[in-house]
């Protein structure tokens, strides 16, 4: 099965005014997806928020079970939420820690993970460790493996597809390891979601956190999180309401027994069922056709960049993904964005990930390096890859 490019490119319709080289930030949303919520916004107009809520339940039902399909997990281990850093904080400040355990991260753990880790390193006495790099520029899980031997390990959080340098983490094998010491893993999996196969099963994870709006192609303000059926007891929110829980007797309440006891009350409809209709879309296409797209596309990108004397191409790992990284020489990153941008070519720029991770663990005041981030999709062509190198080649200012 390979991806009729033609065919999506006909549902995207934003290919018609930009070059889109941007999936990591934000994916142009194919029109099936902007349909869904534009359509169920109107019937809000015209009928009313919770009426309009009421008369597509059965849907908004079923986005838990698109979502739960799309990453191999049951509906009732999914919640939704309005972005993938509340869906993974609503799960990991509900962890019981245990004063004077340990926190295992990678070096290319997302800042912001890192920033909430702290806080909750200094409320419960915890001690964080960051997991060395392997040759190859992934998580080493001999490292790991090392750490967890050690023992005294409450958490290890990894960012499956860090935001730069192109690399896909193994979290399969940091969730065996995991599995066997019975040590609670948590995924980021914000930036591979949409773009490769995902199975929670294989991952062996027991909380992973994903967005719509990257690789999804799903709307902003919409994002899920997995937590397995197994841990969920284990997890109680940190907020409740009366969505999440009901009261028992004088001054009791009851959590709910599903993953739904992440979420709150209040939230957008149309988004939710746009989320859950960019699963759908995601899964017509098929994520393995998805990757292959993906990835050749990202290959050639690099193969490009790199034949262009001036420019330094970032990325690493042993398997990659549609993130590619590179710098100019001469010139500042957030510079070139804008160069591209007068040519209607969209990047963006993204901290070397390690160095991203070294300023908030030590404080330094010093701001990490800056790179131009280009990501493609199944959806962007050979074409348009070039147009961004011939850019670059031109020397244009």
């Amino acid at each position: 099965m390979s991806i009729d490019v033609e065919a999506v490119r006909r549902q995207t319709r934003g290919v018609l005014s930009v070059t889109h080289l941007n999936n990591a930030g934000s994916s142009l949303v194919p029109s099936p997806v902007m349909d869904t919520v534009v359509g169920h916004l109107r019937r809000e107009e015209e009928i009313g928020g919770y009426e309009a809520a009421e008369e597509a339940a059965d849907r908004l039902e079923n986005v838990y079970s698109s979502v739960a399909r799309l990453i191999g997990a049951e509906p009732n281990e999914i919640a939704l939420a309005e972005n993938g850093s509340r869906a993974w904080a609503m799960a990991v400040y509900s962890f019981p820690f245990v004063p004077r355990t340990r926190l295992l991260i990678g070096r290319t753990e997302y800042a912001g993970n890192v920033i909430a880790l702290r806080q909750l390193a200094c409320r419960n006495d915890l001690e964080i460790v960051v997991l060395d790099d392997d040759p190859h520029g992934q998580v080493d899980v001999e490292h790991l493996q090392r750490e967890l031997e050690r023992g005294n390990v409450a958490m290890v959080a990894l960012t499956h597809v860090p935001m730069a340098n192109g690399l896909v983490n193994p979290a399969a094998d940091v969730g065996r390891r995991c599995r066997a010491a019975g040590v609670m893993f948590v995924l980021d999996a914000c930036q591979s979601v949409g773009q490769m196969p995902l199975d929670v099963q294989s991952l062996g994870c027991d909380v992973l956190a994903g967005t719509g709006r990257k690789f999804l192609r799903g709307p902003r303000g919409t994002a899920f999180l997995y937590v397995r059926a197994s841990v969920l007891e284990r997890l109680e929110p940190a907020m409740l309401d009366g969505h999440s829980a009901a009261p028992t007797g004088a001054a009791g309440f009851e959590v709910r027994g599903d993953a739904r006891r992440f979420e709150s009350w209040e939230t957008s409809a149309a988004g939710r069922l746009g989320l859950g209709r960019a699963a759908e879309y995601a899964l017509a296409l098929g994520l393995d056709a998805v990757q292959e797209r993906v990835v050749g596309l990202a290959e050639q990108l690099r193969s490009e960049l790199a034949a262009v004397p001036a420019v330094t191409v970032h990325d690493r790992g042993i398997t990659r993904c549609g993130i590619v990284t590179f710098s100019v020489r001469g010139s500042e990153a957030r510079n070139i964005r804008t160069r591209l941008a007068g040519h209607r070519i969209n990047v963006s720029v993204a901290p070397l990930t390690s160095s991203a991770v070294d300023s908030v663990l030590t404080g330094t005041r010093q701001g990490p390096e800056m790179v131009v981030r280009a990501s493609v999709h199944y959806y962007n062509t050979e074409t348009e890859i070039q147009r961004l190198v011939g850019v670059l080649r031109s020397g244009d200012k």
